[in-house]
C-alpha cells in the first residue's frame, strides 16, 4: 500500500481510516461509537506532540486545540464520525496510480465523471466492501497537516482554533461545541468534495416525525373496525409528488424524503426530511405534508407531526461577513486551485453554526462519492486542501 512521495496529509489520512468511527444512530450518547473516542484520543496525542496549545477532549468527545498566532482567531472544523449509510470498517485502503477508466476493486468498482480530473494522480479507495472514510477523515488530515506547518511560523498567520466534532452525520456535530468558548469570529468546515469546492450556501432543513394512530382488530372481523396505520403511512409516502423526491431532484431543487417507516396496525412512525434552498420553499413543503396527511388520515386526532431537528442556510451568516468567502477564494487561487462555488445539497457543522450567527463556509477535501462503498480520494487534492487551510490562516493574519 505504501507508495513513494505520497503527500504528508495522505499519509495521515491512511492512519486515521484504520479506526472505524462509524456513527450509531441508535445510540444517544456522545460520541455514539467507541471508535470516535479512539480517534479523538489519537488526535489529542498528535496535537500535543506537535506543540499545539489549549488542547482539550471534552466529556462529549469534542477535540479542541489552538495554534498560536496573531489576532483575529479563525476556526477550522472537521468531524470524527463516518456515515452509517454503508459498512464502516474495517477499512482496507488501496492506492491506485490512476491513468483513466474505471477502477476495479476486489468488491466492486469506482466509476465517476470526476475521475477524469484525477488522471496522473494517486487515487485512494477502500476495497469496495466498506466506505473509505474520506468524509471526514480527509478534513481531519488536512487540518492536522496544516496545524503542524503553522506551528513553525506563529508570527505569519492568525490564531487558529481547531475543533473536531462527533456525530456530524447524525446532525449532532455542534451540539456540544461551545461557540463562545471556541472564540472565533469566522470559521471553515473542511468537509467538502472535489478539488476547488467552496460552499457557502446549503439547504434550509426541517426534520419531521409523523405519528399515525390506527386501531387494531382481529383480521377476521375487521370490516368497519380496523384502521391500519401502516397502510395509511404507505399511502402518504406514495402520495408525495414524484418530482419532489431526492432521487428526482438536483441543483437548487428541494425535496421531501421519507427516510424511514416503522410500526404496526395500531401505530406507525415516519421520519420525513424537508429540504429547500429558500425558507418559503421549505414552508410550502411543510404545508404540502400537512395537507396530504389531512386528506389521507381523515379521522381527527389520528396523527400528529413533530419537528425533530433541522438547520439554517449558512448564507444568512455569510452575508453578514462576505470577507470569509473572499479570503477562501484568494487562498485557493494562491495555491493554484480554481474555486468551484456550488450550493450544498445537504448540511455541515457550518449550517448548524449559522444558527449562532457564525459564518462558516465549507472547503474541499479531495474526497468524492461519500456515504458509499465507491468513495474515493485524490491524495494530491487532499494536500491542496491542507495548503488552502494554511493560506487562509495567513490571509487572516494579514
Amino acid at each position: 500500500m505504501k507508495m513513494k512521495n505520497l503527500p504528508r496529509a495522505a499519509e495521515r489520512f491512511l492512519r486515521y481510516v484504520q479506526i472505524n468511527t462509524q456513527a450509531d444512530p441508535l445510540c444517544a450518547e456522545s460520541p455514539s461509537s467507541k471508535g470516535q473516542w479512539k480517534l479523538a484520543q489519537v488526535l489529542v496525542e498528535e496535537l500535543a506532540q506537535m506543540g499545539a496549545r489549549d488542547i482539550e477532549l471534552t466529556p462529549q468527545g469534542v477535540v479542541l486545540a489552538t495554534i498560536p498566532g496573531r489576532e483575529p482567531a479563525v476556526g477550522f472544523l472537521a468531524h470524527l464520525d463516518t456515515s452509517p449509510a454503508a459498512p464502516g470498517g474495517p477499512v482496507k485502503p488501496l492506492l491506485h496510480e490512476y491513468q483513466g477508466g474505471k477502477i476495479i476493486l476486489p468488491s466492486g468498482e469506482v466509476d465517476h465523471p470526476l475521475l477524469a480530473k484525477a488522471v496522473g494522480c494517486t487515487v485512494i479507495t477502500s476495497d469496495g466492501s466498506t466506505l473509505l472514510g474520506a468524509d471526514d477523515k480527509a478534513g481531519i488530515a488536512a487540518i492536522m497537516d496544516a496545524a503542524q506547518r503553522l506551528l513553525a511560523e506563529p508570527e505569519a498567520h492568525a490564531t487558529v482554533r481547531i475543533a473536531f466534532t462527533p456525530d456530524e452525520e447524525l446532525g449532532r456535530g455542534t451540539d456540544h461545541l461551545d461557540v463562545v468558548k471556541f472564540g472565533v469570529s469566522a470559521a471553515y468546515t473542511v468537509d467538502g468534495g472535489a478539488l476547488g469546492e467552496l460552499e457557502w450556501e446549503n439547504f434550509y432543513a426541517q426534520n419531521l416525525r409523523i405519528v399515525i394512530q390506527g386501531k387494531s382488530s382481529h383480521t377476521g372481523d375487521a370490516k368497519g373496525r380496523m384502521v391500519n396505520a401502516v397502510r395509511l403511512a404507505g399511502n402518504f409516502a406514495s402520495s408525495l409528488p414524484a418530482v419532489a423526491l431526492p432521487e428526482t431532484t438536483a441543483g437548487r431543487e428541494g425535496f421531501i424524503h421519507v427516510d424511514s417507516i416503522r410500526g404496526s396496525v395500531e401505530k406507525a412512525e415516519l421520519e420525513v426530511l424537508l429540504r429547500d434552498f429558500s425558507s418559503q420553499g421549505l414552508a410550502q413543503k411543510r404545508s404540502l405534508v400537512e395537507n396530504l396527511l389531512a386528506g389521507i388520515v381523515s379521522e381527527p386526532g389520528s396523527y400528529r407531526v413533530e419537528e425533530t431537528g433541522g438547520y439554517l442556510n449558512m448564507k444568512e451568516a455569510v452575508a453578514k461577513n462576505p470577507q470569509v468567502v473572499e479570503l477562501a477564494r484568494q487562498a485557493m487561487k494562491r495555491v493554484g486551485v480554481v474555486p468551484w462555488e456550488k450550493p450544498i445539497r445537504g448540511g455541515t457543522d457550518g449550517a448548524m453554526l449559522a444558527k449562532a450567527g457564525l459564518p462558516c463556509p465549507n472547503l474541499f477535501t479531495g474526497g468524492v462519492d461519500p456515504h458509499s462503498r465507491s468513495e474515493w480520494l485524490v491524495a494530491q487534492w487532499l494536500q491542496r486542501a491542507a495548503d488552502v487551510v494554511v493560506t487562509i490562516a495567513r490571509l487572516w493574519g494579514e
